[in-house]
């Protein structure tokens, strides 16, 4: 079963302190010599992004920063697992590690499963 790990937080809680940085470069690095992270990655503030929307119709295009976002996503990871408690488990051990090294630091890691275009083939 494929898995996405959403993590979302405040936009405005600064860059991640290195030991985080280094403890989430080790877990990623055991994640895939196993074999079950497939991908992962941080994401830029909103002031580097843009929204395109289609809504009544019409295509339109917003670049950042987004004023009225209170929380963003800040990073995902992809990954291949038995179960969606294999995924959860794996969240918690992610959270533990921003617990630890960044104390203060409040924010969720969203877990769903993916689905792709063989999930939805007409049979």
């Amino acid at each position: 079963m494929r898995f996405m790990m959403i993590v979302k937080h405040a936009e405005k809680q600064g860059p991640p302190p290195k030991p985080l940085m280094d403890a989430i470069a080790k877990l990623a690095e055991e994640e895939a010599k196993a074999g079950t992270m497939l991908g992962s990655g941080g994401l830029g503030p909103t002031a580097l992004g843009a929204r395109v929307r289609l809504s009544g119709g019409q295509v339109t295009v917003t670049d950042g920063p987004f004023t009225e976002a209170k929380e963003v996503v800040g990073g995902y990871a992809q990954f291949e697992l038995k179960s969606k408690q294999e995924a959860i488990e794996g969240a918690v051990r992610f959270m533990e590690l921003h617990k630890k090294h960044w104390p203060g630091w409040e924010g969720e890691t969203e877990v769903r499963q993916m689905f792709g275009p063989e999930d939805f083939a007409c049979k």
